[in-house]
């Protein structure tokens, strides 16, 4: 291992500092991020303390009286969010990663996928539903979801990164169409992670300020500006991690980051929806029909980026690294991933 994990986060952090791709990268940003807080400055105020989506409260999370399995299962999301963002750190930071073989992506991954998914059924207590059939547990509707929509971007969206962004997966694992499975495991806490944080924001708008074409403005423009950015700041934490890259790491940072934001222009909103309102529960069918749909609507939109820069799509079982061991990233070089 070349240097100590401090060193690495240190020399990343003045990598960040000083690349050019990034600096673009961040003025972007910065005038969608004006442009949002412009429109804010614009939008009409509630007339009251709040909206009659928050019983007269401007919230982050989920109303305490209203929806209180949902505001317990965001609270849980969060401070999961804490645990598995640390344990890459220090797996990236520290090169951990340069001993893994396919058993230890397949562990890792799903170890830390383990806890949101089994905390449902294996204690529902934590979200305060033990009393709740497990079909009508918000933290049962939510994990079912993000799995859902999860499973559809790796099976079928990442062969779309493979083809228009030429992205590549390098490291020994086994494969699910062409994906590494333990892609499919890290992608469900990844994304209960930016639904929840997409949530409070979202929630914060609505029940801030007046109903009315000016807010809905407001509330698209930030849905835009929070896809950019997740999508960016996912691309940017793991670029230390050699075993997932791009040919253009510029291309991958301005416009991939657009392409990559497609998935939660459609999924933020969506996510949402499920359970915000107490009047309103939604059916777990509903829940899944609805994230089937969401998955579609992700796919059309990918597909249309595809068709209009003339790119021929093409589906392959394997990685690339699997037929040629010369394309397995370090420290697995000759070995087929």
């Amino acid at each position: 291992m070349s240097g100590a994990p401090p060193a690495k986060i240190i020399q990343g952090l003045l990598f960040v500092a000083g690349d050019p791709t990034v600096r673009a990268t961040g003025k972007i940003i910065s005038c969608m991020l004006c442009f949002v807080f412009a429109l804010a400055a614009l939008t009409p105020g509630a007339k009251n303390k709040g909206t009659e989506d928050s019983d007269g409260e401007r919230i982050w999370l989920p109303s305490s009286k209203r929806t209180p399995y949902k505001r317990k299962w965001e609270v849980f999301s969060l401070q999961y969010g804490c645990i598995w963002i640390t344990c890459f750190a220090v797996i990236i930071g520290g090169e951990m990663y340069a001993w893994f073989d396919r058993l230890h992506y397949m562990f890792v991954c799903g170890g830390l996928a383990a806890p949101l998914l089994l905390q449902p059924f294996l204690f529902p207590s934590v979200t305060g539903e033990h009393n709740l059939p497990w079909y009508e547990r918000y933290s049962v509707k939510a994990n079912i979801w993000i799995f859902i929509f999860g499973f559809i971007g790796n099976y079928w969206y990442t062969h779309y990164f493979y083809n228009v962004l030429e992205a590549h997966y390098t490291m020994p694992s086994w494969d699910l169409n062409g994906v590494p499975i333990p892609m499919y495991l890290a992608t469900h806490f990844y994304f209960c992670f930016y639904h929840v944080l997409a949530n409070l924001f979202l929630r914060k708008t609505y029940t801030t300020f007046a109903p009315g074409t000016m807010r809905n403005l407001l509330i698209v423009s930030l849905i835009l500006v929070m896809s950019y950015i997740t999508a960016f700041m996912e691309s940017l934490t793991i670029s230390g991690f050699p075993c997932y890259g791009f040919k253009d790491r510029y291309q991958a940072y301005t416009l991939g980051s657009a392409f990559y934001g497609l998935y939660f222009i459609v999924s933020f909103p969506m996510f949402l929806r499920v359970d915000e309102k107490r009047e309103r529960t939604m059916p777990l069918f509903t829940v899944v029909v609805e994230a089937l749909a969401s998955g579609m609507m992700v796919l059309i939109l990918l597909d249309a980026v595809r068709v209009y820069l003339g790119i021929d799509m093409s589906l392959r079982l394997s990685r690339p690294c699997k037929l040629d061991a010369n394309l397995t990233c370090k420290p697995f070089n000759y070995k087929t991933c």
